[in-house]
């Protein structure tokens, strides 16, 4: 795998830094998380653990805090979640470690950035994608924004750090010394938003929220229920397209003007009440023929069977939960879901990681009685 061979350091958090050492451990690296026993968000996080390695340390001890900066001084990265200025505050800065280790990759993810009026402040992914500007595209029609589910946060968190990172990884050999990666929700998925911003000047926006060709505003571009309570989306935005889509609903393209507004949501309204004259897979056995732009609306229990998906094997299925599988497909090293791992318990690996270090048998046992490490019971180690 392509990251074979690259240690990382994780310390725990909310979801996004574990999905970033996810990523990093499917495509190969070894990822060690290091955890805090009284986490209440564990339950959460760990739904991302699998195929790491966990030890729980207590980070208010100065021996846990020596720990940490063994294992930092053997590391390639270090990811952590924490707002500005707690890791100095616990002596783990990337001052401190960067000085042990010049080739440590140093990696922050929050939400607001490392320095900035709201840097310190406590947010979510609404709040970051609300300040990033793009909030304000969402909800349709309806004047006040309907935030998506929790999606910034991993797209321009998770997947802009984990880029950051392989571009450090990438330059380090060049510039001989490892580096900081400062990602931020914020700015990342405003980032990631760069064409919506770019694109404000064209036949596509310049019309209120919900009007536009994108945001639901047209006919063409919408989603349609069908007769058995399912959906389908329709983005049939050129021409030729739309013409598959009115063959393909049996309409008349003399009867159905693509950019008449004034005809618009009457034609909306033809086209509700024809999808609604069959059932999503019925629907399905017309569109899958056609290049009309036209797909069934799936949830989480359809997404696997799908035969698009299905053809690429594109999930996995464990205890009934659908998972997706690593992404991009690289044909010479691709990635492999450590999904298929067991989720790992806070400290499973505690002792085996300190033996790693240099620590004996002895000296572990200490650090145990002392509640400095925790070790899960159910370790064999």
């Amino acid at each position: 795998m392509p990251l074979k061979g690259l240690k990382v350091l994780e310390f725990s958090g909310l979801a996004p830094v574990p999905f970033v050492g996810a990523i990093l451990s499917d495509f190969g690296a070894k990822v060690t998380v290091i955890e805090q026993t009284n986490a209440s968000f564990a339950e959460f996080t760990n739904l991302l653990s699998h195929g790491k390695r966990s030890i729980s340390i207590n980070l208010k001890h100065s021996e846990g805090v020596k720990i940490v900066k063994k294992l930092a001084k053997s590391s390639d990265i270090l990811v952590e979640p924490f707002r500005p200025g707690v890791m100095e505050k616990l002596g783990l800065g990337p001052s401190v470690l960067m000085a042990e280790n010049p080739m440590l990759i140093y990696s922050r993810l929050n939400g607001y950035g490392s320095n900035g009026y709201y840097s310190k402040r406590a947010g979510h992914d609404i709040n970051y994608l609300a300040i990033s500007g793009l909030l304000s595209l969402y909800g349709g029609k309806n004047p006040k924004p309907i935030p998506p589910v929790n999606f910034s946060e991993f797209t321009g968190g998770s997947i802009l750090c984990v880029l950051g990172i392989l571009m450090a990884v990438i330059a380090r050999p060049n510039i001989k010394k490892g580096q900081i990666v400062d990602a931020n929700v914020t700015e990342g998925i405003a980032y990631a938003g760069s064409w919506f911003m770019r694109s404000q000047d064209t036949l596509l926006w310049g019309r209120p929220k919900g009007h536009n060709f994108l945001d639901g505003g047209m006919h063409f571009y919408d989603t349609y229920e069908t007769k058995d309570g399912k959906w389908m989306a329709v983005g049939a935005i050129e021409p030729q397209f739309y013409q598959e889509l009115l063959q393909g609903l049996g309409l008349d393209p003399d009867d159905m003007a693509q950019l008449d507004e004034e005809e618009n949501e009457k034609n909306r309204e033809i086209f509700s009440k024809v999808f609604k004259e069959k059932t999503q897979g019925e629907w399905c056995k017309i569109f899958d023929s056609k290049d009309a732009c036209v797909t069934p609306v799936l949830n989480f229990k359809e997404v696997a069977q799908h035969p698009h998906n299905k053809s690429r094997n594109s999930f996995i299925e464990k205890n009934n939960i659908v998972i997706p599988k690593p992404a991009p497909k690289l044909n010479e090293t691709p990635g492999i879901s450590s999904a298929h791992n067991s989720i790992v318990s806070c400290g499973q690996h505690t002792s085996e990681i300190l033996m790693s270090i240099g620590y004996s048998v002895d000296k572990i046992k200490e650090l145990k009685i002392n509640k400095i490490v925790y070790q899960d019971p159910k370790s064999k180690i």
